[in-house]
């Protein structure tokens, strides 16, 4: 008797490779039923057996590390890799997941391991726009600047996707679309408004870097309304904006439950079959979740059709081609990426790389740092020092040789110094018990390292930070008052030995009583499995500090407009008039920089080009973030005061000087009127060059003066 032929080794259309991609993917889906289209729609994929198609689920993450699958490398948090203002390491770190993400996979799939988050459709990058210090999921962006998370997140997914003119190495997705940034509370019932100005300045550009340029394979869309319209059924965003001007090619995905909110809090429809219906014909192609089984009845109703079901299908198909799965793994170099990346001491010195480029130093009184490493006692105290879970942030992986705070501490630390470590304090209320073992022995200490800040518990997604009040948000911007008044105790003890207070935390938190007691202050964020190296490196001068703040630190949340307020006034540098606390952009190192010689000029192609020297006149070898920023001639009166234009980082060793250049498009100079549309305004624009965000704050913390010049633009395109 012959042996049966297993579906996947029989003749079907879908198997041929010598076919055209797009006559394959018609052929499949000519062969399913109704039932079976619609069974491919939502995350979970069925299997269909007798047409050779294996089960899948789409909903995979990899924000900093292929997360929720086991073993994999832990990555820096999203926002710190924003605080490294580099897109070479965004890419090498996007390459390194996708390695890890495809080795996982090729295993996952041998063992017939075909659950959630074993896939290589990732829902990352997060590119919405961190617009208020409160959101808890701000931690998984690149900062509040569009074209600081235009450029990480064009090399993110870069990266991810590789450069296989016919494979994908995995599917990036860009999240979420559009206007999106909490409050969380109320996210599956929130409408929010915006101008015409504000969504194509600020919540508009990041997506459209990555679909026109890095060609990301997916979009997410929101689960809030916009301007009225559910994110996920709205055929002003995904049409109009996202498929006709825009020219998209890939799939779009709900937010998870997302459909659902539709009819249910949102109550633009008042059946599942109606939600449904309006999500599909306004181009939206996977459900996330399992609303969308009411497809069946919807047809029944005619409140779509086939061809309806059978485009969103399409859209799908071609990812899961792009990706290999109906091909045999000969001709797909990724199909043979080793499991020996896992893990692998490259992967793990890169994650090294990203933590210490990262922390960001913004205060160091009389060059306390960096410390001596035979001090003869080191106090080591904080409820963040030891904790594991300040390495992680969320949307997370796990590995199992992690490197905490204390432990970097320890690394660094001559045999012949004394070490004491305590706890201290409670991370957000008071002790329970009174008694003090540690204030007094801390501030005898030559030094006192406080390890301070917040974890995942209290800030990040609806459901998942389990010890905050508000469904993962921040209402109070600063560090806890029990860690205030710890840190006043230690240093009203003291007889002038130094604090360091060490901040853990994925947000702005706001320190005005600490920066005037410590004597140095770091941010390190989460800062992933090698975390703890990192600030030990960069403690004990084995590193030099050159993170940049993605995001404005203000001094209180009372500076800040009503969080529900998605209208631009008074948020980020953009449009802040109140002094904040740190600025954008800025950071301190161990060596000094000056910056000289500013030249503009027209360049080839149309664009201007920008000359600066930077010179290290400190003593320490060290890498500085050059950043360029414009003010048009309406600035402060309807467009912003600054905007980034470019950033580049450049390594200048001790004593010498570097010029760095930058090519600017007319683009770059634009503004974007009320109207929402582009334009160059007449008259001079101001041009600044420096380490961070022009202006006296950041000069009085200690910031390089920036070069500045006026320029007419329109003049010199000429």
């Amino acid at each position: 008797m012959a042996q049966e032929k297993k579906p996947n080794e029989a003749n079907f259309e879908w198997y041929d490779m010598s076919l055209p991609m797009e006559d394959r993917i018609d052929a499949l889906i000519s062969a399913m039923t109704v039932d079976e289209k619609i069974s491919q729609l939502m995350n979970a994929n069925a299997p269909i057996p007798r047409l050779g198609v294996k089960e899948y689920d789409w909903w995979n993450e990899c924000l900093h590390g292929v997360a929720r699958n086991g073993r994999a490398t832990v990555f820096p948090q999203a926002i710190a890799l924003g605080a490294t203002f580099d897109t070479k390491l965004a890419f090498q770190v996007a390459t390194a997941i996708s390695d890890e993400a495809r080795a996982k996979f090729n295993i996952a799939q041998k063992m017939g391991n075909y659950n959630r988050y074993a896939g290589l459709t990732f829902w990352t990058p997060n590119v919405n726009i961190f617009r208020d210090p409160r959101w808890g999921r701000g931690q998984e962006t690149y900062g509040e600047d569009p074209f600081l998370t235009s450029r990480i997140g064009v090399a993110f997914v870069e990266g991810l996707q590789g450069n296989n003119p016919n494979y994908l190495k995995a599917a990036a997705c860009a999240k979420h679309f559009a206007v999106h940034s909490g409050p969380e509370a109320f996210r599956h019932q929130f409408n929010a408004v915006v101008s015409p100005k504000d969504l194509w300045e600020t919540y508009l550009p990041a997506f459209e870097a990555l679909v026109k340029e890095a060609k990301v394979e997916a979009v997410m869309g929101a689960y809030n309304r916009t301007d009225g319209e559910a994110s996920c059924a709205s055929p002003f965003l995904l049409q109009d904006i996202l498929t006709k001007q825009w020219g998209f090619k890939g799939h779009i995905v709900s937010d998870c439950g997302a459909i659902q909110d539709i009819w249910k809090d949102h109550h633009l429809a008042k059946t599942p079959e109606e939600a449904s219906s309006m999500a599909i014909k306004a181009g939206l192609d996977l459900n996330c979740g399992r609303t969308f089984e009411s497809l069946k009845k919807a047809l029944d109703e005619k409140l779509v059709t086939e061809k309806d079901i059978d485009k969103a299908l399409h859209d799908l198909l071609r990812t899961k081609f792009r990706l290999g799965f109906f091909d045999d793994n000969r001709d797909n170099p990724y199909a043979h990426i080793s499991p020996d990346v896992i893990g692998s001491s490259e992967h793990r010195k890169l994650a090294l790389e990203e933590a210490e480029k990262s922390i960001v130093l913004v205060k160091n009184k009389n060059h306390v740092l960096p410390l001596k490493k035979d001090l003869k006692s080191v106090f080591v105290t904080g409820p963040q020092a030891a904790n594991e879970e300040v390495l992680l942030g969320n949307y997370y992986g796990v590995n199992n040789n992690t490197v905490n705070i204390l432990d970097g501490i320890v690394s660094q630390l001559s045999l012949g110094t004394t070490i004491n470590y305590r706890y201290g304090q409670l991370p957000y209320r008071e002790n329970v018990n009174p008694m003090d073992y540690v204030t007094g022995g801390a501030a005898a200490a030559d030094v006192c390292i406080a390890v301070m800040g917040i974890n995942g518990l209290v800030e990040g997604e609806e459901g998942a930070a389990i010890a905050s009040e508000h469904k993962g948000d921040r209402k109070d911007i600063r560090l806890p008052q029990s860690q205030i008044d710890f840190l006043k105790k230690i240093k009203a003890k003291g007889k002038g030995n130094p604090l360091v207070v060490v901040i853990t935390g994925g947000s702005p938190i706001a320190i005005p009583e600490i920066y005037d007691i410590a004597d140095a202050v770091l941010y390190v964020w989460y800062p992933g499995e090698e975390g703890g190296t990192a600030v030990g490196n960069i403690l004990f001068g084995d590193a030099v500090p050159s993170g940049r703040l993605p995001f404005t630190v203000p001094k209180s949340v009372n500076d800040l407009p009503p969080y529900e307020d998605y209208s631009m006034k008074g948020r980020t540098y953009k449009y802040m008039e109140k002094e904040p606390l740190f600025p954008f952009g800025f950071g301190l190192s161990y060596s000094k920089f000056e910056y000289s010689k500013m030249n503009i000029g027209a360049g080839p192609d149309g664009k201007i080009t920008a000359k600066v020297t930077i010179s290290n006149t400190g003593k320490f070898d060290a890498e500085e973030v050059a950043q360029m920023y414009t003010s048009s001639p309406l600035a402060g009166k309807g467009d912003p005061f600054y905007s980034l234009v470019a950033f580049q980082r450049v390594s200048v060793p001790a004593g010498q000087s570097k010029v760095v250049q930058f090519e600017l498009p007319e683009k770059a100079f634009t503004e974007v009127n009320e109207a929402g549309k582009r334009v160059l305004r007449k008259g001079d624009y101001k041009l600044w060059i420096g380490g961070s965000l022009p202006g006296n704050r950041s000069t009085a913390l200690g910031a390089s003066k920036c070069q500045e010049m006026s320029v007419d633009v329109a003049q010199l395109l000429r």
